[in-house]
């Protein structure tokens, strides 16, 4: 049985967080983080699916692929590290190095991960002292996770952590993850930067397996505004120190890590669509009875990237045609007259429509329902059994005024 328990990154045995004011580019706020772990962690990764890709995701799909083990991430907020040429791998090399003589572990155990203003030049002695002094201020505390949660955001509002614990083997398994994204978010993993960290035993291969596999279903059903990031990274470390039986096969104890690490990423995705940029409102789309779990998929997207339906959510407006609309444009071939839709929040539930006209609903209560600070809309398809999920926001006018003067 899955118990959620309070922490971040430092929830699970051995590992350590701590953040430090480097000046990289904020005043009067810390901007550098890190994840330790005491013992070497298997090591897996997903990254942007952007062709233009940060040199910290060039250096972190090396060390994820090649290095026999990592140990540490070193992260920066304010620069993105990205579009900076040789230089910024150069750089991203650097910090490894110092982080490695302070931390006495190899280079190549070291991973980064920057977020912030594309195509500026990370200031390199800054990000050497910050990961001298981020080495002196780490700590095992739950408070020091939260303080690395925090040091990470850009433009986030909240800080994001999450951690649960399970029952392997007799043995007690904690995984923890952080994240921050708020904007450039869009499905194929989107600026989002997110680390989990857990203690069990497993292989390299099925610690890969399980990240990727869930992506799909998390993390790549999330869109903010359409705009697939430079700088996507999520990182998965698992040291061991749980010491149950490692796992090496798909089984029961697998199943219970998936189910989990699930958890783990499904909630951190939810808490960057709910804090994107401007936003008043987690956005959802749920999809159910449909052909294939890619129809749904497809239309569930669809939906959550709709420039007017997100509008009309920051309205209050029932604009069910809108719905209808981004459904028609997926790609998604289905009968509009078969489908049936419903919008739901906590303060209830109500058919919109139904065999192709709306229903006589009250636009009173569909107001209320669209006024709470979650809102779904649910979409019955009627033709199969497939079901899926994507996580958006609202679309209000202070995302234009955030990203209008981003750089200043």
């Amino acid at each position: 049985m899955m118990k959620i328990i309070t922490g971040g990154v430092t929830a699970a045995k051995g590992f350590e967080a701590g953040a430090v004011e480097a000046g990289i580019k904020y005043a009067n706020r810390t901007d550098m983080a890190i994840v330790y772990s005491q013992v070497p962690c298997k090591a897996a990764g997903t990254f942007t699916s952007n062709v233009v890709k940060a040199a910290p995701v060039v250096w972190d799909k090396e060390v994820v692929t090649n290095s026999a083990f990592a140990q540490a991430v070193i992260v920066n907020s304010g620069i993105a590290n990205a579009c900076t040429g040789k230089q910024g791998y150069e750089y991203c090399k650097a910090t490894a190095e110092a982080a490695a003589e302070v931390l006495h572990i190899p280079e190549d155990a070291v991973l980064v991960a920057s977020t912030g203003v594309i195509g500026m030049q990370l200031p390199i002695e800054k990000m050497q002292a910050g990961t001298k002094a981020l080495a002196e201020v780490k700590e095992a505390t739950l408070e020091a996770g939260t303080r690395a949660a925090k040091a990470i955001m850009t433009t986030d509002t909240v800080h994001k952590e999450v951690a649960v614990q399970i029952e392997i083997g007799g043995k007690t398994v904690t995984i923890g993850g952080m994240c921050k994204g708020s904007g450039m978010i869009h499905p194929n993993m989107c600026t989002m930067l997110g680390f989990v960290t857990t203690d069990i035993a497993i292989s390299k291969e099925l610690l890969q397996q399980a990240l990727s596999e869930d992506v799909k279903d998390t993390f790549n059903m999330v869109s903010v505004d359409g705009d697939t990031s430079t700088n996507d990274t999520l990182l998965l470390l698992a040291n061991g120190m749980a010491e149950n039986a490692e796992i090496t096969e798909k089984n029961e104890d697998y199943d219970k890590f998936v189910e989990a690490l699930h958890y783990i990423d499904e909630t951190l995705a939810k808490k960057m669509a709910g804090d994107g940029e401007g936003a008043t409102a987690l956005f959802e789309t749920k999809v159910i009875n449909a052909e294939t779990k890619e129809q749904a998929k497809t239309i569930a997207k669809s939906v959550i990237c709709s420039s007017l339906t997100k509008a009309a959510i920051f309205g209050h407006d029932a604009n069910w045609g809108r719905i209808l609309c981004a459904m028609g444009y997926s790609g998604a071939q289905f009968d509009p007259e078969n489908v049936e839709l419903f919008f739901q929040s906590k303060s209830g539930c109500i058919q919109i429509y139904k065999d192709g006209v709306a229903t006589d609903y009250s636009e009173e209560d569909a107001t209320k329902i669209l006024s709470d600070e979650e809102v779904t809309v649910l979409i019955d398809m009627k033709i199969g059994n497939a079901t899926a999920t994507a996580w958006g926001c609202d679309l209000s006018y202070d995302y234009v005024k955030i990203n209008a003067d981003y750089r200043s």
